[in-house]
């Protein structure tokens, strides 16, 4: 029972720190009024944000999460709460910019909690990273009811310092009831890189069309329900629903990866388990996200908002993706390998709003038919990463 334990910790981890992704939007009428800046330098905020979360995987590649996995998870964690104790204070607006980039580096928690499920788990990997990843959309849906109380009673400035002080007090449960181990990147880069792997770029942008989706849709649904003269109300449901979606497929899809991956615990086996999951994944968000176009560009809120429960399977990708190193890599390499692997996929963070944006802008079924479109390069990219050798199969265990 310690290391389902350790998933449920590691969860509520998760959560407090993914609070500081939404926590901001709902104070910015506040702090708008206190920098006296403009909505669009607002949402340089959100930019820096994302971006830090692309720039965040670069740092499995140093020294930094080395050593002691407690130390690690602390540091992780520390990237969210010590920028969310500076920003009521920082001197300029610029300054809150930067502290957001360095928010975003709160995302390596991911790959430090694969590390850890490697070690607990086999054919459970799938099941007990859903739950720990459902973390990020339970911290959407935390940061933003949690916001609208303490900002109401404590202030803007006030609410912030208390999701700081809520951060350490879970990251103390956490310490007392988790065991510390090594985390070791071994230099047998020298024979393994796995940057100069086939591999590991294909199999990153197998993943990479699911962040797509996944870190636009709840932006682009906003701006295009506002133009459509939809209220500040419906707005949020339909938010709050698409997170607490992806937070339950990312569960039901990790049990689903579980219940395949126990047939076969073998690399291969393992391996074959993801890609399954991932392609039935992809398979019904894009059904989804077809429902959900029409509703979006039809007006008809009713559709959109059960359409949203639809798209969320798009999450479930998640669970089988982070769980793919161990499967796939020697052990003296898969640490690294899935900070490399997040690297790749992440990249569309940084330019999936923008290009979607910028179809909106000539059409928005044309911006809509794009997303729609990544599941099914998604599906694409797996077919070819499945019929390509595994590196553990190649250099061994």
């Amino acid at each position: 029972m310690n290391r389902w334990r350790s998933v449920i910790l590691n969860t509520i981890v998760m959560t407090a720190g993914f609070g500081t992704l939404t926590m901001m939007s709902v104070a910015k009428p506040d702090v708008i009024a206190h920098f006296g800046i403009s909505s669009d330098a607002f949402d340089l905020q959100h930019i820096a944000y994302v971006f830090g979360l692309f720039v965040a995987f670069l740092l499995g590649h140093t020294r930094i999460y080395e050593g002691s996995f407690k130390r690690s998870v602390a540091i992780a964690l520390s990237w969210a709460a010590v920028p969310q104790l500076l920003i009521p204070y920082a001197p300029n607006w610029y300054v809150v910019v930067f502290l957001r980039f360095i928010q975003g580096f709160v995302v390596t928690l991911v790959p430090l909690f694969s590390t850890q499920i490697a070690r607990y788990f086999v054919a459970e990997r799938p099941f007990a990273k859903g739950i720990i990843l459902s973390g990020i959309f339970w911290g959407g849906v935390f940061g933003s009811m949690s916001a609208k109380y303490l900002i109401h009673a404590f202030g803007w400035k006030g609410g912030f310092l208390v999701t700081v002080l809520i951060m350490y007090a879970v990251l103390l449960i956490w310490w007392l009831f988790t065991e510390d181990f090594e985390i070791i990147h071994e230099r047998g880069e020298a024979k393994i890189n796995v940057w100069k792997l086939k591999f590991t770029w294909v199999l990153g942008f197998t993943f990479f069309p699911a962040l797509w989706v996944i870190f636009t849709i709840v932006g682009f649904s906003a701006s295009i329900a506002y133009d459509m003269g939809w209220t500040k109300a419906h707005v949020a449901t339909l938010s709050t629903n698409l997170n607490i979606s992806k937070a339950i497929w990312s569960i039901v899809f990790g049990y689903i990866g579980y219940l395949l991956s126990r047939k076969n615990p073998t690399s291969r086996g393992l391996f074959r388990a993801i890609v399954q999951v991932m392609v039935i994944s992809y398979m019904l968000s894009f059904v989804g996200l077809i429902v959900y176009a029409k509703a979006m560009l039809s007006g008809n809120y009713t559709i959109a908002l059960a359409a949203v429960w639809l798209v969320g399977t798009i999450q479930g990708t998640g669970p089988a993706f982070w769980t793919s190193a161990p499967a796939t890599y020697p052990k003296s390499v898969y640490p690294r390998a899935s900070f490399a692997l997040g690297l790749i996929s992440n990249t569309a963070n940084i330019v999936a709003p923008s290009i979607t944006d910028l179809l909106a802008r000539h059409s928005v079924g044309l911006a809509f038919g794009e997303l729609a479109f990544m599941p099914l390069v998604g599906i694409l990219t797996l077919i070819a990463v499945s019929r390509m050798k595994m590196p553990v199969e190649e250099f061994g265990e």
